[in-house]
This record gives C-alpha cells, sequence and structure tokens, in this order.
C-alpha cells in the first residue's frame, strides 16, 4: 500500500517524464532546451521502460487515489511518444536497405567480408545495446600530434589505430561545432570503434570563426591530409584507401575536401547532417531555428550574402557535384532543425543525376547531432549502414 503523499510523488514523476518524453517528437525551439530534443529519441528504450513502470504504479493506484487516474492518464501518453522512434524504425530501415541495393548492390550484406562478420553490427538495432552500450576493445589512441602551426595556432590530431600493428585504411575524422568550437577528442567512442575494425583513424583539428574564417579551415584539412600522405607509413596507414567523415560543420569541410582536388585521392566521403548549400540555407532558415543560423554563417563566412556572396557559394559543397566524385554516403535526421534533411537530400539527387554513387538516409525522429548518444536508436541504425560503406569503399 502507498502512503498518500507517495500518490502525489508517483503522479508528480509520471508528468516529468512526459515533460522529457514530448523530446521524442518535438524539436526544441530554443539553444538550451537543444539537449533534450537532441536527446530523447536516443534514449526512448529508457523512457518506454520509465513510462511502464509509472503506469503500473498508477494502475495499482486507481482504487486508492484520484492520482492514480493523472498518472495513468499522463503515463499512457508519455507510452505514446516515447514509442515513436521504435515505431519508425523498421520503414526507415527497409528504406535504408533498399538505397544500398541501389549504391552497392544486392548482396551488400556480405560486401564487409571477415572485419564485419567479427567485429560488425549484425543488425541495425540491438535493443539490449541501449542499456548495456556498444562495446569496444581497446585501440592504441595517441593525441596530441602536430601537423601544422598556421598563423601560430597550433594544429593536433588524435590517432587512434588497431591494437596489432599493420598497414590499414584511414578515416579522417571531422569535428563540428558550428566551425566554432570543438577538439579532436570529440566522438572518440565513434573513433575506437572503427580502430577496433581495423582502421586507422585521423582526428584532425582546424582553425575556428570567428578569430578564422572560410577558407581557413577548408586549409587546414588540406594540410591535414598531406601530413597524411607524407607520414602514412609511419602510421600503419594505406595513404591509397582513405575516406573522409565528417558531422555537421565538419561535414561541410569533409565533402568540400572530398570534391576539389587535393594532396591525396579520396576513396569515399561520410556526411552526418552538414551543411550543403550555404547560401540557400541563409534564406531558407528552419522553423524553429535554435542555434540561429544566419549568426553562425555570417560568423563563419564573414557576412551576410548580398556582403559576400562568392565566398558562400564557394564554401557550399553542392557548387562542386560534377561526375567522378568519391562514392558518398549522407545521413539526416528528420527532425533536425539545424541542418535540415531536405538539403541532403537535394544533394543526393543531384550527385545521382552527375551518375555519381551516393547513398541518403534520413532518419525520420532524429535530431542533430544525434550520434552523441552512441548506443542511441539513430547511431545503431546510422553505424551499421555507415561501417558497410566504408567497408565497401575501402576495400
Amino acid at each position: 500500500m502507498f502512503h498518500p503523499l507517495r500518490y502525489l510523488f508517483v503522479g508528480i514523476g509520471s508528468i516529468l517524464l512526459l515533460g522529457l518524453s514530448i523530446w521524442a517528437i518535438a524539436p526544441a525551439p530554443t539553444r538550451w532546451l537543444l539537449t533534450f530534443a537532441v536527446g530523447a529519441p536516443e534514449i526512448s528504450p529508457w523512457l518506454i521502460v520509465g513510462n511502464l513502470v509509472f503506469l503500473s504504479l498508477g494502475l495499482l493506484a486507481l482504487s486508492h487515489s484520484w492520482m492514480g487516474w493523472v498518472t495513468v492518464t499522463v503515463s499512457c501518453l508519455a507510452l505514446i511518444l516515447s514509442a515513436s522512434p521504435l515505431s519508425q524504425f523498421q520503414a526507415a530501415n527497409q528504406v535504408a536497405q533498399q538505397t544500398f541495393v541501389q549504391v552497392i548492390g544486392a548482396d551488400y550484406p556480405a560486401i564487409a567480408g571477415s572485419r564485419l562478420q567479427t567485429k560488425g553490427r549484425s543488425q541495425p538495432f540491438v535493443l539490449a545495446d541501449s542499456f548495456r552500450g556498444i562495446a569496444t576493445a581497446p585501440v592504441r589512441e595517441t593525441p596530441d600530434i602536430p601537423f601544422a602551426q598556421p598563423d601560430g595556432v597550433p594544429l593536433t590530431l588524435t590517432l587512434y589505430q588497431p591494437a596489432q600493428s599493420g598497414t590499414y585504411p584511414g578515416i579522417v575524422m571531422i569535428y563540428g561545432g558550428s566551425w566554432q568550437t570543438g577538439s579532436p577528442a570529440a566522438n572518440a567512442q565513434f573513433a575506437r570503434y572503427m580502430a577496433n575494425q581495423g582502421y586507422v583513424v585521423w582526428a584532425i583539428s582546424y582553425r575556428h570563426a570567428p578569430a578564422y574564417q572560410f577558407p581557413a579551415q577548408l586549409e587546414d584539412v588540406q594540410t591535414a591530409l598531406e601530413f597524411l600522405k607524407d607520414h602514412a607509413k609511419a602510421y600503419e596507414t594505406d595513404a591509397e584507401r582513405i575516406a573522409l567523415l565528417g558531422r555537421s560543420a565538419g561535414a561541410q569541410l569533409a565533402l568540400l575536401a572530398a570534391y576539389q582536388p587535393g594532396p591525396l585521392s579520396i576513396r569515399a566521403v561520410v556526411d552526418y547532417y552538414g551543411p550543403i548549400d550555404l547560401l540557400n540555407g541563409y534564406y531558407d532558415i528552419p522553423k524553429p531555428n535554435p542555434l540561429d543560423v544566419r549568426d553562425v554563417l555570417e560568423t563563419f563566412l564573414g557576412g551576410t550574402p548580398d556582403q559576400v556572396e562568392e565566398r558562400y557559394k564557394a564554401a557550399s559543397p553542392s557548387s562542386f557535384v560534377a561526375p567522378n566524385l568519391p562514392p558518398s554516403l549522407l545521413i539526416y535526421g528528420g527532425k533536425d532543425h539545424i541542418v535540415e534533411a531536405k538539403f541532403g537530400q537535394t544533394m543526393a539527387k543531384r550527385l545521382a543525376a552527375a551518375d555519381n554513387r551516393v547513398g541518403f538516409i534520413k532518419i525520420p525522429w532524429a535530431d542533430h547531432a544525434f550520434d552523441a548518444v552512441f548506443n542511441g536508436v539513430s547511431n545503431q541504425l546510422a553505424l551499421y549502414y555507415t561501417e558497410r560503406f566504408l567497408a565497401w569503399a575501402l576495400r
């Protein structure tokens, strides 16, 4: 039996859990709410369990307090909201499967060979991993390797290597942060995971706005690639098998570096929710607009399109669509109100029309930076297809 005061606590708890569950479907209207909007869909299995617990407590209290009815009603609504990502998962995965069949071929599940058979994800989603996490074996990590010092700004990289010595394909990983913040230490779980699969991951840094505006960031990426070319053997990397992978602002830099001449021949590029068309993105802003997209672009590019239109075009990966580009994988969240999925989808169509291999995956429930929750629902799906894409492209 509950003490009467406990009924109140149960009711309040169910209401708080409803408040969090709302963000499984709602976009963030402000910056400070963005964490909830990003995280709630990714921890939806946890929310489902929590809502079921409160629903059970409410049912037990129905005959003893009116608060039991409140708890049951609130928990049922919260349960529906928190179940939304998982209810959409099968359909989203089927679309991703169809995309891979078109890009790679009907035998894409087998293209990864022994690497994925022994270490890769067996399924696009494993419920148990949502609770226990995604395990990774130890790898060799070397932080703070200096590779350049433009204008006296030290640029470093963190290297993630497989545990055993050898020669491996490389992934150059570029962090996001509105071109203003971030470090090579970002997304370390992903880097360790890929190193454990047999890649050398080069997590690089670049100069930040507003002190440095475009094209300084792209120049720094090219400098890092030059460093990789010169030191590939020393760091056990096959310079003929290099992919670029970036997130948000880092994805924009990855696409630009992959689609333009540089010191290395890039075999593939992976874009996680990266800006594509900065000129149109300035005018076609998301609603809501939690990060003030226009302010971010002006800080990065040094003015409005009226002032520096050519710089907006030069910083847009869409400006460099042409035949014979490296294969591209574009992954966007359908709930993203920082970089909307429609820009990635348009880019994918343009790349395909130019006879390039391109896969576009839209995760309907996911927000910007969904992969910050490494074992989250969205990142499990993205990781499953990313590792297969890279295993195929760098085979």
